[in-house]
């Protein structure tokens, strides 16, 4: 599967397109990027790693946390997205633990799994009305960004593909940055 499938497959998962698409493309080198080594902070991506495992957690397969889908969120914001999801994203991690706090008056990282399974689904169902609202140039949902990051990297790395997903390992061991030359075929792994 090539990196242009990949996407396709994860925004039919999503029901629409991707945030930072062109950019993954194109190999993940915007212009003029905002300041996001905060991002990368240790208690930063342990805050996304809960917030991708309250999403996918851990059942009969490994969860979003043990795939460090945090530190994978955090690169991807750095790498891929433009100046202004980019932002967006940020205010975007203070703005799920201010709503934590708000609702149920407890930062995120303390609040009991039901509480924040609660509270995504709450901002998953604003997120979505303001989908609906928003006009074209409007910037994106920062809740929308945090769940299309959160599958997109689990269900791309080892973890994902070889324990959530049905894999093949063909022709032998996983190899998650097999090089790739322009006009190689993919490798069929189903």
């Amino acid at each position: 599967m090539d990196r242009r499938e990949a996407i396709n497959r994860v925004a039919l998962l999503l029901g629409g397109t991707v945030i930072g698409a062109e950019f993954l493309l194109s190999g993940c080198k915007p212009g003029g990027s905002v300041n996001t080594d905060d991002l990368f902070d240790q208690d930063t991506v342990a805050f996304l790693n809960e917030v991708a495992e309250t999403i996918l957690p851990r059942t009969e397969t490994p969860g979003a946390k043990a795939a460090d889908v945090g530190g994978f969120m955090a690169k991807m914001v750095r790498d891929c997205y433009e100046e202004e999801d980019q932002k967006v994203f940020k205010k975007g991690v203070n703005e799920l633990n201010d709503a934590c706090k708000k609702k149920f008056d407890r930062n995120f990282m303390e609040a009991e799994p039901d509480q924040r399974t609660q509270l995504l689904i709450d901002l998953d169902k604003e997120q979505a009305a303001y989908s609906k609202k928003k006009e074209k140039d409007a910037p994106n949902h920062y809740f929308t960004m945090i769940k299309q990051l959160t599958l997109f990297g689990y269900f791309t790395s080892e973890i994902g593909c070889t324990k959530a997903q049905r894999y093949l390992p063909v022709p032998s061991k996983y190899n998650g940055d097999y090089p790739y030359r322009k006009g190689d075929k993919a490798w069929a792994l189903a």
